[in-house]
């Protein structure tokens, strides 16, 4: 789609232009920054390791305005050298969206992704994404498409829900599943599968200045789904991170 191409052609320009805007125009309208960085024993991205079930590093920047626009990048490393076909050490995000809050309990999000893999000799690993979300209180609905997912596996629709249960002043659980409904079967996952559902339960807490959490996670997959490989396995993922 025309649309489409042109968008990855202007991201990394508007995304740009939007920084250097919303730098210029501190004057007039606050605008906010702020980065994360985390170390993790295995990038789950969707339920399916990205790092070969091994530790990565991520981390990122984001700006954000009070009329609710925001533009931000994000960054992991990642590991497909048991994927033929996929190469690559490096996953960078690009995304621009807006967000505002219905009254005191709901909010709205919507937005563009654009996910790079740099190191990649071809381009079937990097794909865009348009998003939206709806949360109310600790609840939180939303879904996401790509007319050329990660893979060449063409048109992809995802739907989650999220619950977030805080335990005190120190705790929160986090609940999550998500149903990822492909266009056709091969690309990425073995087997003919062309769908799949996600799901994690995750215990965070925060002490001194990082935050820390464990969550166990996993996919409907069978062994051998994903790249021949066990990338879809449930697993036990720990992490810690900081916000700045």
């Amino acid at each position: 789609m025309e649309i489409w191409n042109m968008l990855k052609k202007v991201l990394p320009a508007a995304l740009a232009a939007s920084v250097l805007a919303g730098a210029t125009a501190t004057s007039v309208q606050a605008a906010e920054i702020s980065a994360n960085v985390a170390l993790t024993s295995d990038y789950r991205f969707r339920g399916i390791s990205q790092s070969d079930e091994s530790i990565a590093l991520q981390g990122g920047f984001d700006l954000g305005f009070d009329n609710g626009i925001y533009v931000g990048t994000w960054g992991s490393s990642v590991d497909f050298d048991s994927a033929d076909g996929f190469d690559g050490s490096l996953e960078l995000d690009y995304y621009v969206g807006w967000g505002m809050d219905i009254g005191e309990n709901s909010a709205i999000d919507v937005g563009y992704l654009y996910y790079d893999y740099p190191g990649d000799d071809g381009d079937e690993g990097d794909y865009q994404e348009l998003y939206g979300s709806f949360s109310f209180h600790d609840f939180t609905v939303g879904m996401a498409y790509s007319d050329d997912y990660y893979g060449e596996t063409d048109t992809f629709f995802y739907y989650y829900a999220d619950y977030s249960l805080g335990l005190g002043e120190t705790f929160t659980l986090d609940f999550h599943v998500g149903f990822n409904d492909l266009d056709e079967d091969g690309g990425f996952l073995s087997n003919e599968e062309d769908s799949y559902t996600d799901y994690s339960v995750a215990l965070s807490a925060s002490w001194l200045t990082a935050d820390f959490s464990v969550a166990y996670v996993g996919t409907t997959l069978d062994e051998k789904d994903v790249f021949d490989t066990d990338w879809g396995e449930d697993t036990v993922v720990f992490t810690i991170s900081k916000s700045m």
